[in-house]
């Protein structure tokens, strides 16, 4: 039955906020309402502290409502039969691990409390203690930084864990810690002189913080352990507290580009040998002369520049050479690719186009359907100009394979040859290779080039023929001039050029 002394005025209740106002608790006074037939059928808050608010962060506020209104799930339940029992026997009661479960969205779905309930003034007085946000936060933070903490008593010997170091050491909480000796036996061997470092850091009072590997089942973890000693009153250590940071995925992260950072120093190292290699191969084979040289009726100059930033050196070749009848043979080429591979296949081609000529091939059509052939057998590809230029007559008999088309300087203006046909090299067993003869005249310069004169990754390959088309004509018959005009490397590819200037 319900106490007789009950006090349910608002001077009660005003006495009750005032006493209790002062106490940091989730507390509040609760007058028992009854029903028809004089049982207890709620629970109304005449007082409510407004320190601590209630999971739904509300304080004072809560007064004068009822629990049945407030916490509906509560009634009927455990902490309603103790709020029954106190009210009924006076004796005051606990009621710990009290979960609390709500589904309604912005709170926690389930949270932990200890509860206190004392009869008072002929209500009740309960105090709330909120038990699992301490035990949430330690879990989530354990869980999120793949954390563990460790203490252990140098008197007794014990040791206790939290439960993120069972997870790190992947062991059933119902076994206890690890013993020290069997924690020990998973440290590497090679690693048990940092433990070794650790300990003495300790004996001298300062805070450890090392990383060690231990095994754990198949995998080899790695661990760091932050250490720190508590001491008496003499200042001797008695106990060791750990903080435990499973760093495995960092580690394995840092190795990982570690290792991928040694291949690409490797392979830069590499591509600077090929390079190197490359171009010395390229300087061998086609050395390039840095200033004009004469030829039969003809001055010539070659030009040769490196892409800006191209690792390797590309296949682009040239030849120019007075053959023993008189005539003149003159070649530019590019093979496909950079590095050793297009250097080789830039070897094989030139040789071969020197070795046909050294028997007295003349005809470019047909120098270039040889070289064609070679590129099918090599499997490579590429572009070429083969021209023949005749003094006696001035006439320039010339075939392309893919090529850029020659430029001719002439009067102050300069523009492209005729255009013939012709496959590039090593696309087509069966291609063909016009031949043209135009007749030159004496001042005339025409000018052979591989694409990377007029292909950059900016621009319209069109507007750069018309930017070296400009610069040849305003150059004039004066081949240093040329070379000056046309001395700007690509960005991605090598540059060859090959300017003749007719005799007069």
């Amino acid at each position: 039955m319900v106490d007789d002394g009950v006090l349910g005025s608002e001077r009660a209740a005003a006495i009750v906020q005032e006493v209790l106002d002062g106490i940091p608790a989730g507390w509040s006074w609760l007058v028992p309402m009854e029903g028809a037939d004089g049982a207890v059928a709620d629970f109304r808050i005449a007082a409510a502290g407004d320190r601590v608010p209630d999971i739904y962060h509300r304080g004072a506020s809560r007064r004068d409502s009822t629990i049945a209104t407030l916490y509906p799930t509560m009634v009927g339940g455990p902490l309603w039969q103790l709020y029954l029992r106190v009210l009924e026997t006076g004796e005051p009661g606990e009621l710990p691990d009290f979960g609390y479960a709500e589904s309604r969205s912005g709170v926690v779905a389930h949270s932990v409390f200890g509860v206190s309930v004392r009869r008072v003034l002929g209500g009740l007085l309960v105090v709330w203690h909120r038990e699992d946000e301490q035990l949430r936060r330690l879990a989530h933070t354990e869980l999120i930084g793949n954390l563990g903490w460790s203490e252990y008593d140098l008197h007794t010997g014990r040791t206790s864990w939290s439960p993120g170091m069972y997870r790190i050491f992947a062991r059933d909480p119902a076994d206890g810690p690890l013993p020290r000796l069997e924690m020990a036996a998973l440290m590497l061997p090679e690693d048990r002189g940092l433990a070794e470092t650790a300990w003495q850091t300790l004996d001298s009072g300062a805070t450890s913080d090392v990383t060690v590997r231990f095994r754990v089942g198949d995998d080899v973890k790695h661990l760091r352990i932050l250490s720190d000693t508590a001491p008496d009153g003499d200042g001797r250590p008695v106990k060791i507290y750990a903080v435990v940071q499973d760093v495995t995925v960092r580690v394995d992260t840092r190795t990982e580009i570690e290792r991928l950072s040694d291949q690409l120093r490797s392979r830069e190292m590499t591509a600077i040998a090929e390079h190197r290699l490359a171009g010395q191969l390229q300087n061998m084979i086609q050395p390039v002369p840095r200033e004009p040289f004469a030829l039969a009726g003809l001055e010539v100059m070659v030009g040769y520049l490196p892409a800006e930033r191209a690792v390797l050196v590309g296949g682009d070749w040239y030849h120019a050479q007075t053959l023993p009848d008189g005539l003149v043979a003159l070649a530019v080429g590019d093979v496909a690719g950079h590095g050793l591979d297009a250097a080789s296949g830039m070897a094989h081609l030139r040789f071969a186009l020197v070795a046909w000529l050294s028997i007295g091939l003349r005809d470019p059509g047909v120098l270039l359907s040889h070289l064609n052939r070679l590129c099918l057998q090599l499997g490579i590809t590429g572009t070429a100009i083969i021209a023949l230029y005749d003094p006696a007559g001035r006439t320039l008999r010339w075939a392309r394979a893919g090529h850029p088309m020659p430029l001719l300087s002439r009067d102050g203006g300069a523009d492209e040859f005729d255009r013939p046909c012709g496959l590039l090299l090593g696309a087509a067993e069966s291609a063909e290779y016009p031949v043209l003869t135009p007749v030159l005249r004496p001042d005339d310069v025409v000018l052979f080039y591989t694409d990377g004169l007029v292909e950059r990754r900016a621009g319209d390959p069109a507007a750069q023929v018309l930017r070296v088309r400009d610069a040849l004509a305003a150059a004039g018959p004066d081949l240093r001039r040329v070379h000056a005009a046309l001395n700007e490397p690509s960005t991605f590819d090598d540059t060859c050029t090959l300017a003749v200037r007719v005799l007069p």
